[in-house]
């Protein structure tokens, strides 16, 4: 797992460019639209700095923890991490994560096998997050739907760019 952490970043960039893409109106922005409360002219409002600048951060946010999801030598450093027999070289617990990473370092790191671990995390935690929330708001299962829809794509597709170049 010491792969180049500006793909963090990058995957970071998924959800904006599925979003524009999902909540297009010629997609799944009318049906999305209609099972708000806004109107078309409500989404022009507000600061899109903003918006788009901690939508961002939410989604670097979201990647970090994706790749310790997807990528599953990171539950073995996330193991020794804290110990302070791993950071010293040549100590028995250093050796033994540097043979391990060297034999299986790089088994289960394709865009497949993190694009299943996205779709789960969406299936799993996200779907019934989105349908907690919209229960007791009273959101219709469209709403749920293509949000959630949304959310496994998007999951899907982060997980998959994660876990092949991290």
């Amino acid at each position: 797992m010491d792969g180049n952490i500006m793909y963090l970043f990058l995957a970071a960039l998924i959800p904006m460019i599925i979003g524009f893409l999902w909540y297009h109106p010629k997609t799944f922005g009318t049906v999305w639209i209609n099972q708000t409360s806004l109107k078309p002219e409500d989404l022009e409002k507000g600061n899109m700095l903003l918006i788009f600048g901690l939508s961002y951060i939410f989604s670097v946010m979201i990647a970090f923890v994706l790749s310790s999801f997807v990528i599953h030598q990171a539950a073995l450093a996330g193991l020794f991490v804290m110990d302070p027999e791993f950071a010293r070289e040549g100590s028995e617990l250093n050796t033994y994560y540097t043979e391990f990473m060297a034999e299986h370092g790089t088994r289960h790191r394709s865009f497949g096998h993190g694009a299943v671990h996205g779709i789960m995390c969406g299936i799993f935690m996200v779907l019934p997050i989105i349908g907690i929330i919209s229960l007791f708001e009273r959101r219709t299962w469209k709403y749920v739907l293509v949000n959630a829809g949304y959310w496994i794509v998007t999951l899907a597709l982060m997980g998959g760019v994660i876990c092949q170049f991290l």
